[in-house]
């Protein structure tokens, strides 16, 4: 576990702490030192160099590695695209929907999951959404859905409206005892705790760097299984996809045999300089070290909304990294926080508080502080009406 002493030395390499209470890693991450050099490293090869491209492209394969280590995974797994919606709409290209049709995912999933899916109704799939019970989808509301029919179970790990975290193993058991595949969406937790793609059993995994990765906009990585890497021919494509992209042939289409045929046009660099060293900060703070940290924050803004009385949309045994509670106008409470100096966001009638390993029990404080003095933005449960500490 991580000491005080540790966490306020985590945090002073994130200057917005200098003058906000930033919980709002849900929709962009922090910016530390560490990431900002790795920015001016790039900028500094492109003063220095003008196109060094082959030491653009050290660092390029040098990410790819360090995400594959980081999801317990093989560099020939991992493609490197531009946002999560890329990678989707790569696989979805590939997929055929003669055999199998459906598409089965929850109601929870963000938009572009969903979006994505739908698109490929000309092509004749069918989509269905598993329902909610309230705030939560249990996996037996999956399973009443998933049969011999369904080709892929799309997943998000952690819901952006609420803080869900779905049941991923025993949903991933359910679609592969079908024969379906399982694409999870990590976009709402990796970099908040260990990720083990081969211990989750999954066939796809994303997620992008600009949330708890601590890395910037513009980049998001893609692991697919390798036993279905090449069985597999995406038509959204480029030239970064064939086997060898610097063979300048337009005249033959020759996809690399490992998970960069997933890829397209020329990698954004700037952002592969930046992202690494979030992925280096996190792996010297420790994994373990990270999540134990944020549980117990999540924990302890879910405990003092039950003394205020205040219902909260996320599970109360949460352990985070995602907490929402449910508003009257959250949009007013979101302006009442950041008249207190704090950051935070809203979906809906939900105010989103997040935690990462920066934010302190002292945020957490602040947060009560402007929740009791607004308890009247909020949605009651006259049951749970304490008093807080």
């Amino acid at each position: 576990m991580l000491t005080e002493q540790q966490i306020h030395g985590i945090r002073s390499r994130f200057s917005i702490f200098h003058r906000k209470i930033y919980l709002n890693t849900c929709s962009q991450g922090a910016l530390s030192d560490a990431v900002q050099i790795g920015l001016e490293d790039y900028i500094a090869t492109w003063h220095e160099q003008g196109s060094p491209w082959e030491t653009w492209m050290n660092r390029y394969e040098e990410a790819r590695t360090t995400f594959a280590q980081f999801i317990n995974a093989s560099p020939d797994e991992v493609a490197i695209v531009t946002s999560v919606s890329a990678g989707i709409n790569g696989v979805a290209s590939a997929l055929g929907f003669r055999e199998r049709k459906k598409v089965v995912m929850g109601e929870f999933e963000f938009p572009t999951m969903g979006h994505i899916w739908l698109a490929q109704r000309p092509r004749g799939t069918e989509v269905e959404f598993v329902r909610a019970e309230g705030n939560r989808i249990s996996a037996d509301n999956y399973e009443k859905m998933i049969d011999g029919n369904t080709l892929i179970v799309p997943l998000t790990r952690v819901c952006f409206k609420n803080g869900f975290r779905s049941e991923i193993n025993a949903i991933t058991e359910i679609a592969h005892r079908s024969g379906a595949l399982v694409m999870l969406d990590d976009y709402q937790d990796c970099g908040t705790r260990p990720v083990d793609v081969k211990a989750m059993d999954l066939d796809f995994f994303l997620t992008g760097t600009l949330k708890y990765l601590l890395g910037p906009p513009g980049l998001a990585f893609m692991y697919v299984r390798r036993e279905l890497i090449t069985s597999l021919t995406p038509t959204v494509t480029g030239w970064f996809a064939q086997a060898n992209p610097f063979a300048y042939d337009p005249q033959t289409f020759d996809l690399s045999t490992t998970a960069r045929r997933f890829e397209s046009g020329s990698p954004s660099v700037p952002n592969v300089y930046a992202a690494v060293p979030g992925f280096q900060l996190l792996k010297e703070i420790g994994m373990e070290n990270v999540a134990s940290h944020i549980e117990r924050l999540a924990q302890s803004l879910l405990s003092g909304a039950r003394d205020l009385g205040i219902r909260a949309k996320t599970p109360a045994d949460s352990a985070g990294p995602l907490v929402v509670l449910q508003c009257k106008d959250s949009t007013l409470m979101v302006q009442k926080l950041s008249e207190s100096g704090i950051v935070a966001s809203n979906r809906h009638d939900g105010l989103r508080i997040s935690f990462h390993v920066y934010n302190t029990m002292d945020d957490v404080k602040a947060v009560a502080e402007v929740l009791k003095k607004n308890v009247d933005l909020m949605v009651r449960d006259p049951a749970r009406v304490g008093s807080y500490d």
